[in-house]
Parts: C-alpha cells; structure tokens; sequence
C-alpha cells in the first residue's frame, strides 16, 4: 500500500508539472463551452428542439470532451511511453509494481476529468443559465460509467501501441469519431433517425444521451446504460488480453 501511495504521489506532481495536459483536459472544454455559449442562436429557445436552447444540448457533450481527452490522449502516451522506455520494466526490480502505476494513471485521469465537468457545469450554470442536472446521482452512475468506459478504451489503444507516437497516433484515430458521437460537432438531436441510432450504439454517443436526460430530471435509459456497460466489459476484456508490461 504505501509503494502504491508513493507511485500516486509521484505521478500526481509529473501529471501537475505536464501544461499541455492540463489545458485540454481541464481548460479546453470550459472554453469549448463559451465558444458554442457566444453563438447568439444558441441560447434562444429553439422550436425544432422542443423549445429548448441548443446550448443545453452541448453541456454534456462538452463535459465528455474533458474524459475523451483524458482517456484517449493523456494517458496512452503517457504509460506507452513508460514501456517504451523500460520504466515499467525496471519497476519490477522495486516494493512498486506496474499495476501500481496503472492504478495512479487511472486515478489522476478520471479526477483530471471529473473536475472539468465540474467547471463545464459551473459555467454552464453562471454564463448561459443551464440548470445543474436535476438527477444528480443518475449524472454522476453516468458519468462514473462513461469514465470506465473511456479509460477501457485508452487502455485499449495503450495495449497496441508499441511506442508513445504510435499511442498518441491511434488516440488521435478514435478522438474525432468519439467527438461527433459525443455531440460536439452537431447536437446528436439533430442529426437524422439512422445517425443518431448508430451514435447511441457508441460508448460516448450513449454516455451523452444518458447525461441529457440524468440533467433534464430522469433516470437515463437501460438502453444507454447496457451500451456502456457492454463496451466497459469488452474494451476491458481486449485490453487484459492485449496489454504487456514490456
């Protein structure tokens, strides 16, 4: 325990001491947030919406950006580039242990983005009015589910890459598809039935459908909670597989 306390302690000053990931996790999508927030058609009442803004839509997409970011960037460059560099091998000949650090990644990202959703919210709230989500313990299973999600996917792509370029390359391959499933291109309402319907079969389409109705009041729906538990166990099963020390 106190090897794996030690290993948390020194990545949480190597992840503070790292400004690049801390602007696109933590400050990128508060300031994505304005971004859609100063369009002026975005905060007026839209019939084709069912009266609601547009910009309600991008608060939980904007809030997965930050766990997008987190899962799929940071931390597959991050633990490739301690394999490619024989860090984790070398941890073997210490009280410390690889997973120890796995454990740490795991923790520092999810936190990472955990608190950018916190700031999307509190934006959300003090410049455009959005309401704070009215099912606050069905955001947060959500929002847990998606983390677990996404890390299984970065963990994924961590497991084939053999070197941290090749990790930020294949990161890089699934960020912009999962920031349109997400709903940041175009809110997921608005494209047609068959787009939309795909996108929910994806673990961030599903998490941003299930976070706008756990906002709007209601416990989001089994099918988008089966859709992100189905991929978790997968994602997590590929990368057990997968996944080498060295």
């Amino acid at each position: 325990m106190s090897a794996r306390v030690a290993v948390l302690k020194a990545e949480t000053r190597l992840f503070t001491r790292e400004p690049g990931t801390l602007f696109w996790v933590l400050v990128f999508p508060p300031v994505l947030l304005l971004g859609f927030g100063l369009i002026p058609g975005y905060r007026d009442a839209d019939p084709d919406f069912g009266g609601r803004r547009i910009i309600e839509f991008y608060v939980p997409g904007t809030v997965l950006v930050a766990l997008i970011t987190a899962s799929l960037q940071a931390m597959p460059v991050a633990l490739a580039s301690y394999r490619e560099r024989g860090v984790l091998r070398r941890m073997r000949t210490t009280p410390a242990r690889p997973s120890d650090l796995l454990v740490a990644q795991v923790v520092l990202h999810s936190a990472a983005a955990l608190l950018a959703a916190v700031l999307v919210l509190a934006l959300g709230l003090g410049m455009f009015g959005v309401e704070l989500p009215r099912h606050p313990l069905a955001y947060l299973a959500t929002l847990a589910l998606g983390a677990l999600a996404g890390l299984a996917m970065g963990a994924v792509i961590t497991a084939v890459s053999r070197t941290a370029k090749m990790a930020g390359a294949a990161g890089l391959s699934v960020f912009f598809p999962a920031m349109f499933t997400a709903g940041i291109y175009v809110p997921l309402p608005a494209l047609p039935g068959p787009a939309r319907q795909l996108a929910e079969l994806t673990p961030f389409g599903a998490a941003a459908q299930a976070l706008d109705q756990a906002a709007a009041g209601s416990w989001p729906s089994w099918n988008h909670l089966v859709v992100l538990t189905l991929w978790t166990v997968l994602l997590l099963a590929a990368a057990a597989r997968w996944f080498r020390w060295e």
